[in-house]
C-alpha cells in the first residue's frame, strides 16, 4: 500500500469516529508503529488531523490541558520510542549514585532496567512513582525511597508531603517524566504533580526530562519549569527538525535515542 493510500484511510477513519489510535491502525494497515506515526504527522503538517498521545483526532477537536490518562493507558503509546529513550537515559547512572525517578511510564522502564542490570549497583532512587518503587523493590542493593503523597491517576505521588520529603534531600540526579513538551518547556495537566516535579528537579545537581516526540506540542494545564533548568533532554530520533534544534539551543543537551532490533512494539 502507498503512503497516499495509508493516509486516506486513517483520514477516513479520523473523520468517521473523531479519532484513531495508532494501535488500531497498526493492525489494520498491516504496517509498524513508526510507519503510521510518520503517516498521521504528515497528515498533521496538512492541518488534516491532529496528533495526539496514541494516535490523531480531528483538527477541530479542542486539545484539553487537564487531560491526565492512567498509566495502563500511557504504558501501551509509544512503546518503542520510549523504551530507546529509557535505554539512552541509562548511560548517566552510575554505581554509588542517589537518584531521583519521577513518576511515569518512560521513567519506569528506566527503573526495569536499572533492575535487570546489577553492574550498576549500589544505587539509592528516591521516587514519587508507585510503579517506579514496585519495579524496584527487592533488588539487591537498591534503596528505594517513597516520597509519599496524594496519589493521581497516572499513579504519582503528589502534593504537599511528597514536596516537604524532597525539600531536605540532595540527589546526583533527577530523571523526570513530563506529559508534554513545547518551546517553553514542559508540562503536566496535574498542578500538584507540577509543584512535585520541581520539587524533584531542586533537590538534583543535574535534572534529565525523558520523553518520546509524540509530546512535543502537547501542552498540559501547568508547566514544570523552563528548559535552562534542565540538564540534559532524552527524546527519541522521530523528533521533527525544528524541535531538535530548539532544544539543542534551550537545554543544556540534546540526547536523540534510536530504537534497538528486538524492541517491544
Amino acid at each position: 500500500m502507498l503512503a497516499s493510500q495509508r493516509q486516506e484511510r486513517i483520514l477516513a477513519t479520523v473523520r468517521a469516529h473523531g479519532a484513531a489510535r495508532v494501535a488500531d491502525l497498526v493492525v489494520a494497515l498491516d504496517v509498524s508503529d513508526m510507519t503510521v506515526r510518520r503517516d498521521i504527522a504528515e497528515l498533521a503538517r496538512a492541518g488534516l488531523v491532529r496528533r495526539v498521545h496514541g494516535g490523531a483526532v480531528a483538527p477541530d477537536l479542542p486539545a484539553r490541558s487537564t487531560d491526565e490518562p492512567g498509566f495502563e493507558a500511557k504504558r501501551t503509546w509509544s512503546s518503542v520510542e520510549k523504551t530507546a529513550v529509557a535505554r539512552a537515559a541509562l548511560a548517566d547512572v552510575e554505581p554509588g549514585q542517589s537518584l531521583a525517578v519521577s513518576a511515569g511510564t518512560t521513567t519506569w522502564l528506566l527503573a526495569t532496567m536499572i533492575a535487570a542490570e546489577p553492574a550498576l549497583r549500589p544505587l539509592t532512587v528516591v521516587t514519587n512513582g508507585l510503579r517506579v518503587a514496585d519495579a524496584l523493590h527487592g533488588v539487591e542493593d537498591v534503596d528505594v525511597v517513597l516520597t509519599g503523597g496524594s496519589r493521581t491517576p497516572s499513579d504519582a505521588l503528589v502534593g504537599p508531603v511528597a514536596d516537604a520529603t524532597l525539600r531536605d534531600l540532595r540527589v546526583d540526579r533527577t530523571f523526570l517524566g513530563v506529559h508534554g513538551l513545547d518551546a517553553d518547556g514542559p508540562t503536566t495537566p496535574n498542578l500538584a504533580e507540577a509543584a512535585t516535579d520541581r520539587a524533584l528537579l531542586r533537590c538534583a545537581a543535574a535534572g534529565t526530562v525523558l520523553a518520546d516526540h509524540t509530546k512535543w506540542g502537547v501542552v498540559g494545564l501547568a508547566r514544570i519549569c523552563a528548559w535552562d533548568d534542565v540538564d540534559t533532554v532524552v527524546v527519541d530520533d522521530d523528533l521533527d527538525a525544528d524541535a531538535r534544534r530548539h532544544l539543542a539551543a534551550a537545554a543544556g543537551r540534546l540526547v536523540l535515542a534510536s530504537p534497538a532490533p528486538g524492541d517491544p512494539q
